[in-house]
């Protein structure tokens, strides 16, 4: 679906303006773009029979649209309701002197909007691809490619990437300057890191099947 490029600042609304913690507040599109690039797993946030509903699921982003797919059967995906993603990757606890200065250095975007249901064809082939190529690059060439039942089967929503909030903290306990910095405790940060293991064949995988290049480099490597 085409549409206007999206200016390169994030726009301040009701649901995205910073409340607290403006510090560590972002309205730079190019934050908002890298925390997406860092993950592939989000939470979606819907409210079904005036109840809400937040379910983890994976996506792909092209320079205007946060795609999410599933089964036609779930009712999360119906699309033209109003939705919330969020996306955030944890990099280390703040340990300070004092329980009450404890933090955590992350990075997080939340998306709003009416997602909508991609129902031409072209565009939820794209979509798939953006989704596949976003988790495993190199992916899509090298598997099957879904066929006409399955992509009736599966439900692709388009999120627009316009109206979002991000958030960043980064550095050490901020009571280094104060009076509990003379308790002598040790107080910094424990950095967390995910990296991703080696590949583990399916049993059914005949003996001798190389594991292809895209996945075999991943090997070691840190994600996010």
């Amino acid at each position: 679906m085409a549409s206007k490029p999206l200016p390169p600042r994030l726009p301040v609304t009701d649901r995205t303006r910073h409340r607290r913690l403006r510090e560590q507040a972002s309205l730079e599109r190019t934050d908002l773009e890298a925390v997406l690039d860092a993950g592939f797993v989000c939470h979606l946030g819907v409210v079904i029979e005036g109840r809400p509903l937040v379910l983890p699921t994976v996506y792909g982003r092209d320079e205007q649209w946060l795609y999410l797919h599933g089964s036609v059967a779930s009712r999360s995906l119906t699309g033209d309701l109003p939705v919330c993603v969020t996306v955030t990757h944890v990099d280390g606890l703040v340990l300070a002197r004092s329980v009450f200065e404890h933090g955590v250095n992350y990075r997080s975007a939340v998306i709003h909007g009416d997602a909508r249901q991609v129902t031409d064809p072209e565009e939820k082939l794209a979509g798939l691809r953006r989704l596949t190529e976003h988790s495993a690059p190199g992916q899509w060439s090298y598997a099957r490619r879904p066929n006409r039942k399955e992509l009736a089967a599966t439900t692709l929503l388009a999120l627009s990437l316009e109206e979002a909030s991000v958030k960043i903290r980064t550095g050490a306990p901020e009571d280094g300057d104060g009076p509990d910095a003379e308790l002598g405790l040790w107080a910094g940060i424990l950095p967390l890191t995910a990296v991703w293991g080696e590949p583990v064949p399916d049993p059914a995988v005949p003996t001798g099947t190389p594991i292809p290049g895209h996945i075999a480099c991943r090997e070691g490597t840190r994600h996010g």
